[in-house]
């Protein structure tokens, strides 16, 4: 062998020495051919030495899995190893709730609410993974990274929590050993809250360098709770708190969809329960929408897409909490972020009367612990008692007036119905004269009204009456069905408390119109309105006709002994009377003077 030849000979094995050992694998590379390798096999049916489990503190129950075949290059694109299937369920619970989290995003996959139940009877579960997403959004590489779509890794196991106790368990999203992400989820005893933060680790260099911001996004079906589907439909919406500047919310009759400002809270509430994602800080903006759902048994759709900024540091942390609860008053006020006005107690007065006057009675009356048909019983009575000046006076009223009726008929045979504005004229001279004031019956009876309408917004509202049941009456949160049928016209039965309600309504209708005088169409509008209210009304909770009902009857009661007490006789002496007294001696009440003032503004124009 020649020189040249040995010479060529060596470098050409220098080459080979040299390749083998730069081109050999590296560790990642390695472990990625091993789960690759995992993943053919299990998808072959070879068993590949791992099992998903689920652990709870008394059982261990482990299911079979299979991940499906994945190629190198997507092995080795961002965040390749969580692509590798690995469905497990972590448990937390505590003596209210029982959070199941999943692998696979490391999201709450579902949430059981204890001691509640559907209105099939079953487990109350807030939300399941059907139509469940909770990712952060971002690109890396020229690859969008949507966290809901990779597996996580458990960081301890379940855990179940006792009062005065909490836990800590955190789920690790890895893009390589000293970067990745943390869900970190904490509970604590007899509570409805669990506490979330996310942190990054070293992900300043990993996440694309013009993104300033993450997206936070939130999706959810939520599935029928309630017997009235289109009811709960009703009272389930998105609410937000904007941070400083209080709570919105989106429509409850029709889609909808709005861009956050910088937002405390956002919630998905549904009639008697609420799933909320509160900041510690704040969402520096984003966008919310909410959609009733055309899926059987689905109450709507859900929709948040919420900003995280993102700086470029080593650790980003975004400490957050979660409640999921039942929308009760005292429960949501305890927050602390004004959840509670999610629960619409009305607007104008009427929200102010059930928020300092209804609800502190009710309150008050609960913790005697009677029976929720016994308080609503006995809150109608209170208030009856409360407003009955106002309706002596209103009574009084109309009784001067019924008195006054057989003048009036004489004043309109002589004047005659053609000449309204003398009629009326006429009419207002006879007021002065007696010294009757026409509204004098209508003005106590608008001052009750706030008070009547209130009680439509908080019945339906009250949380307390859910699977409360009265009498005949299962639950007192929905209408009671004696009579089911086809539907018709949308109504597919009928509540019989809706039906007592209604012929209470018309039996004091026509004592109050006795009393009254009522004639022509007053009269009948007085009887065709508790008709129509029956069907508006039909689908409303039982504890709310319930209470219409009872006030029915109290008005009517109220009506009978009230005439009783008042003499005809001694009012028509008394007008009479006032008809004797000189001009000067009476006074004359705002309304007469308003009332004069027009008269002559009238005579003045036909004048002309």
């Amino acid at each position: 062998m020649d020189k040249k030849t040995f010479t060529g000979l060596f470098l050409m094995l220098l080459v080979i020495v040299a390749s083998f050992f730069f081109m050999r694998p590296s560790e990642e590379e390695i472990k990625i051919e091993r789960a690759l390798q995992d993943s053919i096999a299990q998808a072959k049916g070879m068993p590949a030495g791992s099992t998903a489990q689920t652990i709870t503190t008394d059982t261990v129950v482990s299911e079979p899995t299979s991940n499906p075949e994945l190629d190198s290059l997507a092995l080795a694109s961002p965040f390749g190893l969580a692509k590798v299937k690995n469905d497990n369920i972590t448990v937390l619970e505590n003596e209210k709730i029982k959070v199941n989290i999943s692998n696979k995003g490391g999201k709450v996959q579902s949430v059981e609410l204890k001691g509640e139940l559907s209105y099939d009877g079953k487990p109350l579960i807030l939300f399941n993974e059907v139509g469940n997403k909770f990712g952060l959004l971002f690109s890396t590489a020229g690859v969008n990274i949507n966290t809901d779509e990779l597996y996580f890794t458990p960081q301890g196991q379940s855990i179940s929590v006792t009062k005065g106790d909490s836990t800590s368990l955190s789920f690790r999203l890895s893009y390589s050993q000293d970067k990745y992400i943390d869900y970190i989820y904490t509970l604590t005893g007899d509570s409805y809250n669990v506490g979330f933060t996310i942190l990054t680790k070293g992900l300043q260099d990993v996440i694309a360098p013009t993104q300033t911001q993450l997206v936070l996004n939130w999706e959810a079906s939520l599935s029928q709770k309630e017997k009235d589907l289109s009811g709960e439909q009703r009272y389930s919406t998105a609410y937000y708190e904007e941070l400083d500047k209080g709570t919105d919310d989106l429509s409850t009759s029709k889609d909808d969809k709005t861009d956050l400002p910088i937002t405390k809270w956002i919630s998905f509430k549904q009639h008697y329960f609420s799933n909320v994602l509160i900041a510690k800080d704040s969402f520096p903006g984003g966008n919310l929408e909410v959609k009733t759902s055309i899926e059987p048994n689905v109450v709507k759709t859900f929709a948040a897409n919420l900003n995280l900024d993102f700086s470029r540091q080593d650790i980003n942390s975004y400490p957050m909490e979660f409640f999921f609860g039942p929308n009760k008053f005292s429960i949501l006020k305890n927050q602390g972020f004004e959840l509670e006005k999610q629960i619409n107690l009305g607007w104008g007065p009427m929200k102010w009367i059930n928020r300092f006057i209804t609800l502190p009675v009710f309150n008050v009356l609960e913790g005697f612990n009677w029976g929720y048909g016994l308080i609503i019983l006995v809150l109608t009575l209170l208030l009856k008692l409360v407003l009955s000046p106002l309706s002596y006076k209103s009574y009084v009223s109309m009784a001067k007036m019924r008195v006054l009726k057989p003048e009036m008929e004489e004043i309109k045979a002589k004047v005659g119905e053609d000449n309204s504005t003398l009629l009326q004229q006429e009419y207002m001279k006879l007021y002065k004269q007696a010294g009757v004031n026409p509204m004098g019956g209508c003005i106590p009876m608008l001052l009750q009204m706030p008070f009547t309408i209130a009680f439509f917004f908080f019945f339906p509202n009250l949380f307390e009456l859910r699977g409360q049941s009265f009498l005949w009456m299962t639950d007192l949160s929905t209408y009671d069905s004696v009579i089911t049928f086809t539907p018709i016209f949308g109504i597919g039965h009928i509540s019989l408390m809706c039906v007592l309600m209604t012929f209470a309504t018309l039996l004091s209708t026509w004592y109050n119109n006795s009393v009254s005088g009522a004639t022509g169409q007053m009269k009948y509008i007085g009887y065709a309105m508790p008709v129509m209210f029956f069907f508006v009304l039909n689908s409303f909770p039982a504890g709310l006709t319930y209470y219409y009902f009872l006030s029915s009857v109290m008005t009517f009661g109220q009506q009978v002994l009230i005439r009783g007490m008042i003499n005809d006789d001694k009012i028509h002496a008394i007008i009479q009377s006032n008809k004797k007294k000189p001009a000067g001696e009476k006074k004359k009440s705002k309304f007469q003077a308003r009332m004069d003032d027009y008269m002559r503004e009238q005579q003045k124009n036909k004048k002309k």
